[in-house]
């Protein structure tokens, strides 16, 4: 029989990759939280994308994310050895988010949230990542992140998710609400 439990958390400590335990309160569990988070709510925003385009992008996005997640999760003597995400995944962020840039109008006042399903849940995800992002950022100020690609990342990612929210509204036949 499969075990989905190992009870070796149940003091309140989690193994990274690496050796040890760690509090599972400590900062870098909040920043593997977090970004373990955005990636459940970039899958979520992925289950209801109304348009294959923010599909497509949203599952590489959820890939880069577990790359992503490796590495912070590592001990920091361990780090390098899950090293994934750099400047080309950056890159591809940007790409994207100059493909639905031209396909869709940038407001220009703040949105409100909510008027499509798949936007509305770009929207959720977007903030998490900010989370996560602001996560990350601790740990890089303390000295516990080297890979400056990682922060990069999660502020690309952010900008994506409020483009694909837009081309969500957009495929959803609904005009983007703003704050006027």
């Amino acid at each position: 029989m499969n075990k989905f439990f190992t009870a070796k958390g149940d003091k309140g400590t989690t193994g990274l990759l690496g050796k040890g335990r760690y509090p599972k309160d400590a900062p870098r569990l909040e920043a593997i939280g977090a970004i373990d988070e955005a990636g459940a709510f970039i899958g979520l925003a992925r289950a209801h994308a109304a348009s294959p385009q923010t599909a497509e992008i949203l599952k590489g996005v959820q890939m880069h994310l577990y790359q992503l997640l490796a590495e912070v999760a590592a001990t920091p003597e361990n780090a390098e050895r899950f090293r994934v995400i750099g400047e080309e995944q950056v890159k591809w962020l940007e790409e994207r988010i100059e493909e639905i840039g031209a396909k869709v109008e940038q407001p220009k006042e703040f949105i409100l949230p909510g008027d499509s399903r798949g936007g509305a849940y770009l929207d959720v995800a977007r903030t998490v990542v900010r989370r996560a992002e602001r996560r990350l950022v601790a740990l890089a100020r303390a000295g516990e992140i080297e890979n400056e690609y990682l922060l990069a990342y999660l502020n690309r990612l952010s900008s994506l998710c409020y483009a694909l929210e837009l081309l969500e509204n957009q495929t959803a036949g609904v005009t983007t609400s703003t704050v006027k």
